[in-house]
Parts: C-alpha cells; structure tokens; sequence
C-alpha cells in the first residue's frame, strides 16, 4: 500500500509540477523575461533604457500591438477594466505627478505589475504597495492577439500521462 501511496503521490507531483512551469511560460512572460534590470532612462525605447511607456510600447510592440508613446496617450487606448478583473497583459496606470496619468506598468498576475520605474529600471511591484495603492487610477485591456492564442492553446492542451506506473500487488502478511 506504501508504494502505490508514494507512485500516486510522485505523479501527482511530476503533474502539477508540469502544469506550473507551462502556465508560467507564455508570449508575455517570455517577451519581458530578458528585460528585468534594464535601467530607467528618459525617454528611452529600447533595451539600452526604458522609460514607463516606452517600456510598455516595446513589449506591446513585441506581442504585435503598436502603442503610442507616452502614458496618457496609452490611457486613452483599450477597455477600461476593474482592478478586481485584471487579467495578465492589462496596462495598470498611475498618477505620479499630481495632475494627471504620469505612469504605466504592465500587469502581470498575483497583484504584480512590471514597469519601468524611475529608480530602478525594470523590475516587478505589487499593486498593492502603498505608494502605488494610493497613486492607482485605472486599468486598461488592449487585445494582444500572441496572448489570446496561447490562452486558447492551453485551454485546447489535454493532461497526458508521461509514464506508465506499473503497480505490483502487496503481498499478505502471514
């Protein structure tokens, strides 16, 4: 009974483990994977150095998906979306000047978005930080046709089982 406990419980493993390291692998994580630490630069486009919505463009731009340069600008692009709807690939904004849309991210999941910030460069943070909390004003959904296709492959994909586990009888103890 032992074994056929530990041959459940190693496939069970291997399964979930197999699940998880698919469902982190997708156009947008493989598009911004690469570019975590690149630094802050005003104005920048491109690796060498981001600013917030050039960022955003590059990586939109990777997916397929022109976007205009600046943060207001992407404000006024896609469908709004509640906080509590966002999906990976929505842009989150903020205001950080006082006045109006100032900063753009990308949503990435788990309360996280990626950005290029100011004093770090590329980097996640938790929407649920206080400084960007307070500083939140909205979320948008542009259709990132890379991602609507890997979303409907993985729904599409079936669990299949990597290896046969050849179970043998327990003997009775006499």
């Amino acid at each position: 009974m032992r074994k056929l406990f530990c041959s459940f419980l190693i496939f069970g493993l291997l399964v979930v483990g197999a699940g998880a390291a698919y469902a982190q692998s997708n156009p947008l994580t493989d598009t911004v994977k690469d570019l975590y630490g690149t630094p802050y630069k005003a104005s920048g486009t491109t690796p060498k150095g981001f600013d917030c919505s050039g960022f955003t463009r590059y990586v939109f731009d990777a997916l397929g998906v022109d976007l205009p340069h600046s943060s207001a600008a992407q404000y006024e692009v896609g469908t709004s979306v509640a906080k509590s709807n966002l999906q990976p690939g929505d842009l989150v904004f903020f205001q950080t000047n006082g006045r109006s849309v100032s900063h753009v991210g990308i949503y990435i999941g788990d309360n996280t978005f990626v950005h290029s910030e100011s004093s770090h460069g590329v980097m996640n943070t938790k929407l649920d930080e206080a400084y960007w909390k307070k500083r939140f004003v909205g979320a948008k959904r542009v259709e990132i046709p890379a991602l609507i296709a890997a979303k409907e492959e993985s729904n599409n994909k079936k669990v299949v089982q990597a290896a046969s586990l050849e179970t043998k009888p327990t003997p009775k103890k006499k």
